[in-house]
């Protein structure tokens, strides 16, 4: 306790309290014993006080979906540790769904722990439109993939990802590539859709019918028995690693090779992709460093700076599971 440093040091504990806000009234030598004192007794102040005490909360309000998938996830833990170097504490709700009541009882809640600011990790421009409505005047405001237009965002860029891997696909001599996209409601999901086709299409290929998934590997299972199929596909593009799982599944069931028959690249490169079977050609999106930018853009507000919206651009990781197309 602050009690405990001053004893140690030999000061008062308004003494203290002047040092950790770092007042320039205390004498030199008496700043040094007081900090002696907090790294002897290995004291944390506790970040809600020193905000009460400044007039500014050291609290950071986090409202995530999907904190079971590794994106999600992954980013997370980004925010956690940027808030930790930043001195800052973290404060997660997860709403139940993301209709606007669920999302406007979040903001809510999160607005109620007297937050100096709050990041939203849900790729939907309703969510975002929601949450600016749902937030007290004057908190400040990062979204995590939603549109740029309504508040400051932090972007993986998707369309590039997904023009990697058909590029990838293309250049190792397929004719075309088949894709099993994420869910239709997310914007991520719908950026790696455009940007499959747009590559395509710039290559002067014909784009197959979109094949729909949900994230899940059952989804990429389903979508290999369809494949499998149908005559002349030799590439699938998977909107991520575990539907792409669901597609290896499937395609051996079937007595597909991979990469022999049908190349397979997938997307996110989770810790399990370099040990699926055959190791999974990916895109790898740095989640991590997208969650430590939307801590950097929130405390720009904090500041009263201005913060324009950041992308960041994923690398292709080859792997086993693609190579040239059978001849």
């Amino acid at each position: 306790m602050i009690g405990d440093v001053a004893q140690l040091a030999g000061v008062s504990n308004q003494t203290v309290s002047r040092v950790l806000n770092e007042h320039p009234n205390v004498r030199p030598d008496t700043r040094d014993r007081v900090l002696d004192a907090i790294r002897r007794l290995n004291y944390r102040p506790n970040l809600m006080a020193r905000g009460l005490v400044r007039q500014r909360s050291h609290l950071i309000g986090v409202v995530s979906f999907d904190t079971v998938l590794f994106g999600p996830a992954s980013t997370l833990v980004g925010i956690g540790r940027a808030t930790r170097d930043h001195g800052y504490g973290v404060t997660i709700v997860t709403p139940e769904s993301a209709d606007r009541s669920s999302i406007a009882d979040a903001m809510s809640t999160i607005a109620g722990q007297a937050v100096a600011g709050v990041i939203m990790v849900f790729p939907s421009r309703a969510a975002s439109a929601t949450a600016l409505v749902s937030l007290p005047e004057g908190v400040p405001l990062v979204s995590v993939e939603a549109d740029a237009d309504l508040v400051a965002s932090v972007h993986i860029d998707q369309a590039a990802g997904a023009r990697m891997a058909v590029e990838h696909l293309l250049y190792l001599g397929h004719e075309t590539v088949w894709h099993v996209s994420g869910p239709g409601d997310r914007l991520d999901a719908q950026a790696r859709v455009d940007g499959w086709r747009r590559t395509l299409e710039s290559a002067g290929r014909v784009a197959p019918p979109v094949i729909p998934g949900d994230w899940g590997p059952e989804s990429g299972y389903q979508a290999g028995l369809e494949l499998a199929e149908r005559p002349g596909v030799s590439a699938v593009f998977a909107a991520n690693d575990h539907m792409a799982l669901g597609l290896l599944r499937a395609f051996h069931e079937r007595g597909i090779r991979v990469p022999e028959d049908i190349s397979v690249i997938g997307f996110d490169d989770i810790p399990e992709a370099g040990y699926f079977i055959p190791p999974l050609t990916t895109v790898r999106p740095d989640h991590e460093e997208v969650g430590r930018r939307a801590v950097a853009t929130l405390l720009s507000l904090v500041d009263g700076q201005r913060a324009d919206s950041e992308w960041v651009v994923p690398t292709l990781i080859r792997r086993n599971s693609t190579a040239a197309p059978p001849s």
